[in-house]
C-alpha cells in the first residue's frame, strides 16, 4: 500500500497564536508520523492548526470545540478572509489602537464579544496577553491587553498577512473539512487507513479556552484511542523536575513513545514557564 511519509524543510507558522504551540515541535512530529495515502487526517483538538498545516494531508477532518478558531480558518478556505482583508482590517484599527491605547482594545474586545467576528479574533489574539485564548464562563473573550500600543507595525501586519496566504496555498486543492464539534463527533466515522493526531488539554486545569478537560474525559479518549481501528498518535506533556504525567503512564503506555524535550511559554510569569519532556505516543 503507497504511503506518504511526512518530512520536507521549513516550518508554516500559522495566522493564530496559543500558549503551548507545538511550532517547535513540527519537525520532530513530521518525523514519526506515517500516513496512508488514501486515509483521512483527523485531529479533534486542531487549535492553532500547526500541526496539520505542515503535515499538508490530502484529506482531513479538523475541528475543535473552539467555534471561533474553526470560522477563522473556514473564512480564509472559502475565500472571505484574505491576506489582503487582513491588511486592511489590521491596519486601520492598529492605528486606532496606537492612538487609544489600552481603551481601544478594550472597545474591540466587547465588540468581538457582541459580533463574533473572524477578523476581531485575529485582532485580540495578535494584540492581547502572550497569545492567549481565553473566555469567562459566559463566553467572553476576557484576555488583557499587552500594553503595547503600537503592536502592529507595518512589518509586523505584512508578518501576519504573509501567514495567512501560506495557509491558504496549503489549503489549495485539499479535501478538508473544518467544524466546531465534540471529539467524539469528530473520530466517531475513524477508519483503519485514517490517522488521528490527538493533541488534549491539560487533564483537571480550566483554561477557559473552551471549559475544563476533566479527567473522566481523558480517560474516555485514551479508551477510544486504544479500541478505533484508525492509528493515533497523541501529543502529551511527559514530566519535568517538577512533576510526573501519571496519566501518560497509566493510559498510554503499551503505545510507542517517542520523547523530545520542549519548551512550554504557558503562565504569566516566567518563573511558572519549565523546560519539559514531551511524548508522541503512536499505536502502530
Amino acid at each position: 500500500m503507497s504511503k506518504i511519509i511526512a518530512n520536507g524543510a521549513g516550518i508554516l507558522v500559522p495566522p493564530i497564536k496559543s500558549q503551548g504551540i507545538k511550532t517547535k515541535m513540527v519537525p520532530f512530529i513530521k518525523e514519526k508520523v506515517v500516513i496512508e495515502q488514501s486515509g483521512t487526517w483527523i485531529e479533534p483538538f486542531i487549535g492553532t492548526g500547526v500541526v496539520a498545516f505542515n503535515i499538508a494531508p490530502q484529506k482531513a477532518i479538523l475541528t475543535d470545540k473552539n467555534k471561533y478558531i474553526i470560522s477563522f480558518y473556514k473564512g480564509i478556505q472559502n475565500g472571505n478572509i484574505t491576506s489582503e482583508t487582513v491588511r486592511c482590517f489590521l491596519e486601520f484599527h492598529g492605528k486606532e489602537l496606537e492612538k487609544y491605547g489600552v481603551e481601544y482594545y478594550k472597545k474591540m474586545r466587547n465588540d468581538f464579544n457582541e459580533n463574533g467576528d473572524s477578523l476581531y479574533f485575529l485582532f485580540l489574539n495578535r494584540a492581547d496577553f502572550n497569545g492567549m485564548i481565553r473566555f469567562n464562563r459566559q463566553g467572553k473573550f476576557n484576555v488583557p491587553f499587552c500594553q503595547k500600543p503600537n503592536r502592529f507595525s507595518k512589518a509586523y501586519i505584512t508578518k501576519i498577512c504573509n501567514q495567512v496566504s501560506n495557509v491558504a496555498k496549503v489549503m489549495e486543492g485539499k479535501d478538508w473539512i473544518f467544524d466546531s464539534c465534540t471529539w467524539q463527533k469528530t473520530v466517531e466515522k475513524a477508519s483503519e487507513n485514517d490517522y488521528i493526531y490527538l493533541d488534549p488539554p491539560y487533564i483537571g486545569r480550566d483554561t477557559c479556552y473552551v471549559g475544563e478537560w476533566s479527567e473522566e474525559e481523558a480517560i474516555l479518549l485514551a479508551e477510544y484511542a486504544h479500541k478505533t481501528p484508525a492509528n493515533v498518535c497523541l501529543s502529551m506533556w511527559k514530566e519535568n523536575e517538577f512533576r510526573r504525567n501519571s496519566h501518560l503512564y497509566d493510559f498510554w503506555h503499551d503505545f510507542t513513545w517517542y520523547e523530545q524535550n520542549h519548551f512550554y511559554h504557558v503562565g504569566a510569569k516566567e518563573s511558572n514557564r519549565h523546560p519539559m519532556i514531551e511524548v508522541l505516543a503512536i499505536k502502530r
